[in-house]
């Protein structure tokens, strides 16, 4: 394996020391968007999502490059559509991009007006704003449904659609290493974002990586884990969940849930101050999702045991 010793990179936006997980395994912690991983293979190197900073983009291409000199981009494996973990592939060109058919979907809808928003999203910072001067959409060259496999000399890569966080949210296994890139499935001290959710996909997805046998978990953002991890998450969603068909059940309307649960909800996970607004309205999202989700459960049960009850008395009559 051609390679150079690790070294420490720190800069004003979030650059740092790469952290190798087990043999030719590499993540860095340190960036905005995302937490990137790249795998050496013994014909080059596959990627784990791209920064969303051009700046981090390129400041982890030169980390990889010079871990591998010579090494070709083989694959850049996206987790998911969303900006912090694809909007960077155009920094790893040329290479295939692969993820889940879904994202292929979201990211070719992704227009000028999509551009704007990620780039008014930077205002505050116009040093980071400047950078975005150039998107490029690259979406993926292959995509695949539920499961797929790549295999690159002795490396073995498993790629697992598990919905959601979102529908098209991937986990990218290594089940040799017993290394597992979770994405946006698991928040480790962190509120998830739950806006585009399916919370039974969510913690089926879960169960699923704590069934994998992983030893080690590599989350979309923080720091890496063991899937011990998983189950405050689960509580998480668990407790919204019944919460708000608490309030269903109440006959309250969807804002009233998001008014009356946010309090509740917020001291889960720690809030830095200057963040409280943004998590409570990422809050509020979540749980106008899952109030559609209760909805929909509470009316087809409520079909259901209406369908049952005419099967009984049809039963009777006869």
């Amino acid at each position: 394996m051609a390679r150079r010793k690790s070294t420490v990179q720190i800069g004003v936006t979030g650059l740092g020391k790469r952290e190798e997980l087990a043999d030719g395994v590499f993540i860095n912690t340190h960036y905005r968007g995302c937490t990137p991983g790249a795998i050496y293979t013994e014909e080059g190197i596959v990627l784990v999502d791209a920064p969303l900073i051009p700046q981090q983009a390129m400041d982890w291409r030169e980390q990889i490059e010079e871990e591998f000199p010579g090494q070709p981009f083989l694959y850049m494996i996206n987790t998911d559509h969303h900006r912090g973990h694809a909007l960077g592939n155009q920094y790893f060109l040329p290479v295939t991009v692969v993820a889940h058919e879904r994202a292929h979907k979201e990211m070719s809808g992704y227009t000028e007006n999509f551009k704007d928003r990620v780039r008014n999203s930077f205002k505050r910072e116009p040093d980071i704003q400047a950078q975005f001067g150039d998107i490029i959409i690259v979406p993926p060259d292959i995509t695949f449904t539920n499961r797929a496999k790549i295999i690159r000399g002795s490396r073995e890569i498993d790629l697992i659609f598990v919905g959601g966080h979102t529908p098209a949210t991937s986990l990218v296994w290594l089940p040799e290493e017993e290394i597992c890139f979770v994405g946006d499935i698991l928040w480790v001290d962190q509120h998830p974002y739950m806006a585009q959710g399916n919370t039974l996909e969510w913690l089926a997805a879960l169960e699923l990586i704590r069934d994998l046998g992983a030893k080690v978990l590599v989350p979309g953002h923080g720091p890496v884990c063991e899937p011990d991890a998983t189950h405050r998450v689960a509580e998480y969603i668990v407790f919204m969940r019944g919460r708000v068909r608490d309030y269903y059940r109440e006959g309250k309307t969807k804002n009233e849930a998001k008014s009356g649960l946010v309090s509740e909800m917020v001291e889960w996970f720690p809030v830095p101050p200057e963040r409280k607004a943004k998590i409570e309205s990422q809050i509020k999202s979540g749980i106008n999702r899952v109030y559609r989700e209760i909805q929909r459960e509470e009316e087809e049960a409520a079909t259901a045991a209406e369908t049952g009850d005419d099967d009984d008395n049809d039963g009777d009559d006869d």
